[in-house]
């Protein structure tokens, strides 16, 4: 039957049937039109990201460490001069010089009697102040390394910085008192006296002075983390070049509404950032300097730290045992007065800024807001003061960033560079320093002893040095080679010094090759070391058995735990096992010697073989050789 004309619906201008095969009508609402693609967020990039990178130090490692006689205060380079200052909380200065893989010592005075509290640089690169606890100011040529001014100051001074712009006859500095909220200019060339005193700025002591000498303007900081900008020039007013009259219209009460204190505050090269490190809330921050809007904060509180660590989402997952012992670091450093040394500065395209942490040495950033490299992670230090040297030591002009980005070939020299951070650390008498070059060659051999003892070392770091030396004897790394594959494993000669020269001298002899893994447990542990391969033979290589190393330090907590086979207290002998889950049971009975790194596919390989009712597989599965690195 037709359809009656009055019920039936024209769809010859329906778009939708020029997509469909034609087909009965359809009763019910009709679907919305499709709603047009959102335009994409464009993600950040920073161009020439690689090349700036390549201007950055890259090792994980440090390559070298140099020695103070005390604690080391503050490290500080320069690519002007070529040259680095290092300070101890002794009241010593030591100058080096750059040279083109290292550098070099210069020369070394007793600069004051008591803390240095203090040291800075000038614009030019000429001069170095340092102030001290023994209320004195010493001023030296940097180009000659000799001291040219000796200023008693007659009060405790809090900090100190440079003032007067390149070329200025003038060499004017500021100091401010530890007790008081007065600031005092001084010529640094000449006597004593104070040119101006400014006690109408602050309220309270300031603690941070910093000069933008590409707007002719000081930043102070003072302890309750009040912020004022002021011209070196008397009436010490607001200068103009800056973008605001009133504080209400910046971010600069941020501190205090934080209530927190930087710990420094550092500019760009161009003069148009500045980043602080502050405590006890640990933000890293970036302002803009004209305005004094923040563009950026990054957190690095510990319990923000230790949420990412539990969730694994940290950009490094350290072990919990090693977590743990850098936290209760970390927060004996928040209680001590080193915590004022922990700073954040920039790289010289001012992309960039660099700061210590818990985890490591973190470069960030700050146009894409990503951590763009961590160096460090895998030592033990906790480092502090941190600087960056980019220049280029060997050659007599500058080499820029603009000369690395040209096409002129006689340019293109990898060797021209040698980015280099110097960094101090926590109760460390040394001052690290980590460049492009990692302290191991390709075969993991270290070059030579990268902790120089350029003084007299102190009968503890002596035994230290026996200690580092005997575990560069024994190896701290071993490679089991068997027939289903490699496992890698990192010895312990601290925590079981006797087994892993057990283990290590019978590998290097060729004890372990050949023989069998004749102990295999699903869901428990794998076996070896046993020269009949049934379990009932093995000796030491001291012929006898020798006494368990039971510590506190490492448990059976994790699986891929190396330990010791015996037969019951003080019985080891040449037998071991890798467990493949948590074996806490077997805690203080059972000497642990290493931990599985890699390979653990291969262990549970080994782990699901079929065995017999001994445990013993049917197929043997064999150590090929074990190497020791």
């Amino acid at each position: 039957m037709a359809d009656h004309p009055s019920n039936k619906r024209s769809l010859d201008n329906d778009p939708l049937v020029d997509q469909e095969e034609e087909e009965e009508d359809d009763i019910g609402p009709m679907l919305p039109p499709p709603t047009p693609e959102q335009p994409r967020k464009k993600k950040r990039v920073l161009a020439h990201e690689k090349l700036y990178l390549s201007h950055l130090p890259a090792a994980d490692m440090y390559e070298k460490s140099y020695m103070h006689r005390d604690t080391l205060s503050y490290v500080v380079a320069s690519a002007k001069n070529d040259f680095i200052v290092t300070t101890s909380v002794d009241g010593h200065l030591k100058f080096w010089k750059k040279t083109a893989n290292n550098i070099e010592f210069v020369k070394h005075y007793r600069a004051h009697m008591a803390n240095i509290t203090g040291l800075n640089i000038s614009a030019d690169g000429e001069l170095l102040a340092t102030i001290s606890d023994d209320m004195s100011m010493k001023v030296f040529d940097i180009t000659n390394f000799d001291m040219i001014n000796m200023i008693k100051l007659g009060y405790k001074p809090k900090s100190v910085c440079w003032i007067h712009q390149q070329g200025q006859a003038q060499a004017l500095i500021a100091v401010s008192e530890a007790d008081t909220s007065k600031i005092h200019l001084y010529d640094g060339r000449a006597e004593g006296k104070p040119l101006h005193t400014i006690d109408n700025l602050h309220s309270q002591p300031v603690h941070l002075i910093a000069f933008n000498w590409r707007f002719n303007c000081v930043v102070s900081v003072d302890t309750q983390g009040m912020v004022e900008y002021w011209s070196p020039e008397n009436p010490f007013d607001l200068p103009k070049s800056v973008g605001f009259e009133l504080k209400s219209e910046t971010d600069l009460y941020e501190f205090r509404k934080s209530k927190s204190t930087p710990t420094s505050l550092t500019f760009s090269n161009d003069g148009l950032k500045f980043v602080t490190m502050s405590f006890p809330d640990r933000q890293v921050r970036v302002f803009k300097f004209l305005t004094g809007k923040m563009i950026r904060k990054y957190d690095e509180s510990l319990h923000v730290i230790s949420e990412m660590q539990q969730a694994g989402t940290a950009i490094h997952k350290l072990d919990d045992m090693e977590f743990g012992r850098r936290l209760a670091v970390d927060r004996e450093l928040e209680k001590s007065p080193a915590a004022s040394f922990v700073n954040a500065v920039f790289d010289e395209s001012n992309n960039f800024i660099v700061y210590a942490t818990l985890l490591g040495i973190k470069m960030v950033n700050i146009r894409t807001n990503k951590v763009a490299r961590l160096i460090g992670k895998s030592e033990t230090h906790r480092f502090l003061n941190v600087t960056l040297y980019q220049g280029a030591p060997k050659k007599k002009g500058v080499y820029t960033l603009a000369m690395a980005a040209s096409d002129n070939t006689t340019l293109k020299e990898s060797e021209m560079v040698d980015p280099t951070l110097l960094t101090t650390a926590f109760k460390r008498n040394r001052f690290f320093i980590f460049t492009r070059r990692e302290p191991y060659d390709d075969e993991g051999q270290q070059k030579g002893d990268r902790d120089v003892f350029n003084e007299k070392p102190s009968r503890e770091e002596q035994t230290v040095a026996g200690t580092q030396e005997r575990k560069q004897i024994l190896g701290t790394h071993a490679i089991l080679r068997t027939t289903s594959g490699d496992i890698h494993i990192r010895l312990l000669p601290d925590v079981a010094p006797k087994a892993v020269e057990n283990f290590v001298t019978h590998a290097k002899n060729g004890y372990y090759d050949n023989l069998i893994f004749h102990r295999v447990i699903k869901g428990f542990m794998i076996q070896t070391g046993c020269p009949f391969g049934d379990g009932t033979g093995g000796e030491s290589i001291w012929g006898d058995d020798f006494e368990d190393e039971v510590t506190r330090e490492v448990r059976h907590d994790r699986p891929y735990t190396v330990s010791m086979a015996n037969a019951g207290p003080n019985t080891n002998g040449s037998q071991f096992f890798i467990t493949v889950v948590p074996t806490p049971w077997l805690d203080n009975k059972h000497t642990i010697f290493g931990r599985a790194t890699a390979g653990m596919d291969v262990v549970h390989e080994i782990e699901h073989v079929r065995v017999d009712k001994n445990d013993k597989p049917y197929e043997d599965i064999k150590i090929i050789n074990i190497e020791i690195r």
